[in-house]
């Protein structure tokens, strides 16, 4: 299989994002490495991990093994709700820098507000140091409602490259999304399978037989079609490659149609406002 070619998306801060990447949460770091190598033998480009999903060295050791210059691929990295706060987090993102062996991460993000513990604006500055440094090429956040990112925006200069939410068909996120676009912010969807629950989706099912591919591809392709980046995950090297596989048919507008009656609102992990 020759390697698959993804689209860039354009980033407010001048540097562009793989728009499918590859997921690494709940891979096991002896596992990790051998995740990375086959995904990026297939043609991913971009990889997202965080410091709670410790497997950070696996990550960088994929990296180092498939003989990619290191510009070529874009990591991103977290830093934990616990570490919210200035020099928490500076501490984070050294100890992140150090497991993967890099000098520079692509993208850093603050992965929960925790909005009770209210450090993440402290997070936030420390973000903007880290880029200031050269040591980020880009800063954003993860898990945040509208009024997080308000938040920042009232108590900083920089608007967030990226916000990586849980989205899915039951979850779509639209105030978030047209927050985002309005502000020049990717949204990046994480958990864009449901953690694999909504794949047995009898309406996911038909789209799949329509169009000759998985229900996983069908909701892929869906996230692609919304301009999401979108980080799907497995460690099956079938179902790697098959994630990728996504750019050789389009969704109708029946197609969106059955997707958006699919929404919920069902969460799979929890609501930003009540974490930490």
């Amino acid at each position: 299989m020759s390697a698959v070619r993804v689209p860039n998306l354009a980033l407010n801060d001048g540097n562009s994002i793989p728009q499918l990447g590859f997921g690494v949460y709940k891979i096991p770091e002896a596992e990790t490495a051998d995740a990375v190598l086959t995904a990026l033998e297939a043609g991913y480009r971009h990889i997202d991990t965080a410091s709670f999903y410790e497997n950070e060295r696996g990550v960088g050791e994929g990296v180092r093994r498939s003989g990619l210059p290191r510009d070529d691929v874009f990591v991103t990295t977290k830093v934990w709700w616990t570490d919210n706060g200035y020099d928490s987090t500076m501490r984070s993102f050294d100890a992140s820098v150090d497991r993967l062996g890099f000098d520079i991460v692509d993208l850093f993000l603050i992965h929960w507000p925790a909005p009770q513990h209210d450090r993440y604006v402290e997070s936030w500055h420390a973000l903007e140091r880290v880029r200031d440094d050269g040591r980020a090429r880009s800063i954003g956040v993860a898990n945040f409602h509208t009024h997080h990112l308000d938040r920042l925006a009232s108590e900083s200069g920089t608007v967030p490259a990226v916000n990586q939410v849980e989205l899915h068909p039951w979850l779509p996120q639209h105030e978030v999304r047209d927050y985002d676009r309005e502000h020049g912010i990717v949204t990046e969807a994480w958990s864009p399978l449901a953690r694999g629950r909504i794949l047995g989706n009898e309406p996911l099912a038909a789209l799949a037989v329509k169009h000759g591919v998985t229900p996983a591809q069908i909701v892929i392709r869906w996230q692609l079609e919304l301009g999401n980046v979108v980080i799907p995950k497995s460690v099956s090297p079938e179902r790697i490659r098959q994630n990728l596989d996504v750019f050789g048919f389009e969704l109708d507008t029946a197609d969106h149609a059955v997707i958006a009656g699919l929404e919920t609102g069902e969460r799979t992990g929890r609501d930003p406002d009540d974490l930490g």
